[in-house]
């Protein structure tokens, strides 16, 4: 059982700080201005620069053997990747990404719109262009 809490302690730790990123997504719903979009972008920026993680939701593929990253289709026909700054939201098949790398990711899959971070509740739809703000070193 003490096992089951170290790996807990572990997978929280990357968790610890997002937060700040659910605050600002709740304040950019709140008031939806160039200004409020900026805090929001820095924050999940500084996030990512210390080392942050999101959770993912995954499915296994039709190969078998590994799983994919589960998509989220919007009314428009858009795909996105759902990722969570938390576990409040249970769900049933996830793992933990760092989102510097969840984000090169999404940059490079050309099906793909973005990442939908949490997006059920305090959602914020990082589109390719959003995710070259936080990323600019990768926006080339």
């Amino acid at each position: 059982m003490s096992n089951q809490k170290e790996k807990d302690s572990m997978r929280d730790e990357g968790l610890k700080g997002n937060e700040q990123i659910e605050e600002a997504i709740l304040a950019l719903q709140q008031e939806a201005t160039p200004e409020m979009l900026a805090h929001a972008l820095t924050v999940i920026r500084r996030r990512m620069k210390e080392g942050g993680q999101l959770i993912v939701d995954v499915e296994p593929s039709v190969a078998g053997a590994q799983m994919n990253l589960k998509v989220v289709e919007t009314g428009d026909g858009a795909k996105w990747w759902s990722a969570f700054t938390g576990f409040e939201e249970e769900l049933q098949s996830t793992f933990l990404s760092d989102m510097d790398k969840l984000f090169d990711a999404a940059l490079s899959v050309p099906d793909i719109q973005g990442v939908a971070l949490n997006p059920w509740n305090r959602t914020m739809m990082l589109d390719k262009h959003l995710i070259r703000i936080i990323k600019p070193e990768q926006g080339k």
